[in-house]
């Protein structure tokens, strides 16, 4: 990912068919007099206008329509532009809307209009006393503790892929190098809902060389990826593979401290989702080495334990929308399966008609785990 981040595509996310939710409130005064009706946000090219800048604590929906004519994404971030949700790929004259849940405090509400640079920045207050989701509903808080101890797990086996990796660059040997690559990628991409939420961290690591901020150096992986497959060579980006690991254990760290409230978790699953959408399907990701599906796989697989971890309230609140993510889920790692080669993936040169299979299939899940932060929502 990480054309939002700078780029990315975290983790943190898009909820969208949500109309009806946002409709009733909108319809209901009382929800607009005591700040917690729906917040209208008008993005366009040169502007980020809310309807309002101060929230109360607890849920708040965002409606966001893109009047401009660049893509845009919305963001609100917390201190240390730490992202607690997220909206990305919004065309123009599209509109969608995101559900986060904020505890009182000071945020920004940031547009990208381009989905790049720092964006158009304002002030955003939460203020209230409303006791968090996870602390009121005890399936609620499940979901969160399973999740952290998924991306515990996780975490462990990225810095030991990542530091195999590493070292193989620094020794010279490409063959080693080039195996390791997409293997130590699948750990990242499985649990960037939460690793891409840590400001700049989530362009050092993973930028794409069109997602760099001019004056800005292009670290991470996908430089390591052009020396390798383009140069043949490991010559020139150790001091890259160095900064790598000291990046990836540097959000490892950080994302041991944080845990993910409910909404966060039905947003990242829809983010990841995204990513696959926009940069595994089309194969812009992994472009040099075409590694692009072992990618596609772990954001699916990251999506699925999110929802997997939301399951039991899932089950009490709507019990048919877990029967038809497991459907989509299946399907989706199905029509993997035909490009399964040994333990990994043949290099990722689709055709646009295997593509087009490809995004049907992604759209297909993507519209139920879409719903998923609505549910979560509802008390």
């Amino acid at each position: 990912m990480s054309a939002s981040l700078g780029r990315k595509a975290s983790i943190v996310g898009v909820v969208i068919g949500l109309a009806a939710l946002s409709a009733c409130a909108k319809n209901d005064p009382a929800a607009k007099d005591d700040g917690t009706g729906p917040v209208s946000v008008q993005a366009t090219d040169s502007g980020c206008d809310l309807s309002r800048r101060d929230v109360k604590s607890g849920t708040s929906t965002f409606s966001i329509s893109n009047g401009g004519s660049k893509i845009t994404e919305f963001y609100v971030y917390a201190d240390g532009d730490r992202v607690m949700g997220e909206v990305e790929n919004i065309g123009p004259g599209l509109k969608r809307d995101l559900i986060v849940e904020l505890p009182t405090g000071k945020y920004q509400a940031v547009c990208k209009p381009g989905m790049v640079g720092n964006g158009i920045r304002g002030d955003l207050t939460v203020t209230g006393n409303a006791p968090a989701q996870a602390s009121e509903d005890a399936l609620l808080k499940q979901a969160t503790d399973s999740y952290q101890r998924y991306v515990n797990s996780q975490t462990v086996a990225f810095v030991e892929k990542t530091t195999e990796f590493v070292t193989a660059v620094k020794a010279g040997d490409v063959a080693k190098a080039k195996a390791l690559f997409p293997v130590s990628r699948t750990y990242w991409e499985r649990i960037e809902p939460v690793a891409s939420s840590f400001g700049d961290l989530d362009p050092k690591i993973d930028a794409r060389v069109n997602d760099v901020e001019p004056g800005t150096e292009w670290t991470g992986y996908h430089r390591i990826e052009q020396a390798l497959w383009v140069g043949n060579t490991t010559k020139g980006v150790e001091k890259y593979a160095d900064q790598l690991l000291f990046d990836v254990k540097t959000v490892v760290a950080k994302a041991k401290t944080v845990k993910l409230n409910p909404l966060q978790l039905a947003n990242g699953a829809k983010s990841l989702l995204d990513e696959v959408a926009t940069g595994k399907v089309t194969g812009e990701e992994d472009r040099y080495s075409h590694t692009d599906l072992w990618d596609f796989q772990a954001n699916v697989e990251g999506s699925q334990a999110a929802i997997q971890a939301l399951r039991p309230a899932l089950q009490t609140r709507d019990a048919a929308l877990v029967t038809q993510l497991d459907t989509q889920f299946k399907a989706v790692f199905a029509a993997l399966d035909k490009y399964r080669v040994g333990d990994g993936f043949k290099p990722y040169t689709a055709t646009e008609a295997e593509k087009k299979t490809l995004a049907a299939v992604v759209d297909g899940l993507a519209e139920p785990v879409s719903q998923v932060a609505g549910v979560i929502a509802k008390k």
